[in-house]
């Protein structure tokens, strides 16, 4: 097996996050690995991952990350029970990387600089005699006899007896990430789930009225998409608990899910946090008809208690222009907006608000609403949502139950899951399973020769 034409016992294409940490361990198992990428660095996406710091797990216990990846998380339980924080954690110590634990969880190296983890996997890489090389991407793999694998790229034909496939997804482009490892999955046989974006912005049809608001950031409001044109949706159905992945209750029509915390509107609709978490959601039942997005501005006050406060105060302030007491609901840039959806301009005395237009204010407050069109392209997602079906890969070994001596690992496989280090946990963790075992079939070729 280690004659003369092979260039290794194992080929990964691809040096991101599952790939890296596939390659270091099938050398660490002992295998000869040759890692070909198709950019000019290692670990392009993980420069970039949690705003350059790169969040690369979350202190949640097993079943709550579970339930973060929806249903396919069962999946993943035996390379969580193989390989889970408390190893990755570990791992990174002894190369030499402090982790600390910040708000929801989140996990990142001490030192806040993505670049420190990748040098951790460079460490790891070079103490295990991996090879890299760079500006090589892969057009095709075949497998003309078993196990003899021939991996293409423009300029070279690399052989091997094991191909770890860990190209990831089809968001962040510039990263090395465009579809490839599907493709080629694809060409092999395999099942591909479409690919569509997740933790994604939203476009909505009211450009313009989400355009008057660009760039302002609200905290501590509530977001709901429903299934149907928004002018259609009655304002009582806001929930006022969260629904959606990683959530115990399950949501009744027409809700689709309903997130609190963070957002801001962009010069093409609706961004931030909760509004990336909802996304995935809201692009899957776009695919049944209309969806909208309710933004409740005043979670915390029924609409009864908005209606009195509001009344109060423009009792009190009857020579007070309008904007003026508006100052104290909204932010700034969003007062004329706002009240202009009641038929009101800013400089009205609060006097002559009639009741219907007060109570516009009121209904407009507690759901602000939204028709959305689309999300951004998939090349503007943080991750990729479908891939490589689940049920044509072995969830103990990662191995393709289709062609013998391929493996998979990271987001080239239908899993991903929302904000907070889940999906880098399961890049790792697959790419450990996968690289372990991509080692122990070579392993076995040997004893069968």
């Amino acid at each position: 097996m280690r004659g003369a034409k092979m260039d290794a016992d194992i080929i990964v294409v691809g040096a991101g996050a599952s790939g890296l940490m596939a390659a270091g361990r099938a050398a660490e198992c002992g295998a000869r690995v040759l890692i070909l990428e198709k950019t000019d660095a290692l670990g392009q996406k993980l420069l970039v991952s949690g705003k350059t710091r790169c969040n690369v797990t979350n202190i949640a216990e097993l079943p709550r990350f579970i339930d973060m990846y929806g249903t396919n998380g069962r999946f993943l339980y035996g390379a969580f029970h193989r390989f889970f924080r408390p190893e990755l954690l570990a791992f990174f110590k002894r190369y030499g990387l402090n982790t600390k634990a910040e708000r929801g969880g989140r996990i990142f190296p001490v030192s806040d600089d993505a670049r420190d983890v990748v040098e951790v996997f460079r460490k790891y890489l070079d103490a295990h005699k991996v090879r890299v090389v760079f500006d090589a991407q892969v057009t095709a793999i075949h497998c003309a006899r078993h196990p003899f694998f021939t991996v293409k790229t423009p300029r070279h034909k690399y052989l091997s007896s094991g191909v770890i496939l860990a190209a990831g997804g089809s968001s962040w482009p510039a990263t090395g990430s465009a579809g490839d490892g599907c493709k080629i999955a694809a060409k092999m046989g395999h099942t591909i789930i479409n690919l569509r974006p997740a933790l994604v912005p939203l476009m909505v049809r009211e450009q313009r009225l989400a355009q008057s608001m660009q760039g302002v950031s609200l905290r501590n409001v509530r977001a709901a998409a429903f299934q149907g044109r928004a002018e259609e949706i009655d304002a009582t159905f806001m929930p006022r608990e969260d629904y959606g992945r990683g959530e115990t209750k399950k949501t009744k029509p027409p809700l689709i899910e309903s997130r609190f915390g963070e957002m801001l509107f962009t010069h093409f609709g609706l961004g931030g946090p909760i509004i990336l978490l909802m996304s995935l959601s809201v692009v899957d039942a776009l695919q049944n008809g209309p969806v909208s997005v309710l933004i409740d501005l005043k979670p915390v006050l029924s609409a009864e208690q908005l209606t009195t406060r509001l009344q109060r105060d423009l009792n009190t302030h009857g020579k007070k222009k309008v904007a003026g007491i508006m100052k104290e609901y909204l932010p700034a840039k969003m007062i004329d907006p706002v009240i202009a959806l009641a038929g009101i301009q800013g400089d009205t005395p609060a006097h002559q608000v009639a009741a219907t237009q007060r109570s516009k204010i009121v209904e407009t407050l507690k759901a602000l609403r939204f028709n959305i069109k689309s999300p951004l392209p998939l090349a503007r997602a943080i991750v990729t949502a479908g891939g490589v079906s689940l049920g044509e890969i072995d969830p103990r070994t990662m191995a393709s139950q289709k062609v013998p001596g391929l493996f998979f690992c990271g987001e080239v496989m239908d899993i991903d899951a929302d904000t907070g280090g889940y999906n880098l946990q399961a890049a790792f963790s697959t790419g450990y399973v996968a690289g372990q075992s991509a080692a122990e079939f070579i392993n076995s070729l040997d004893v069968n020769r």
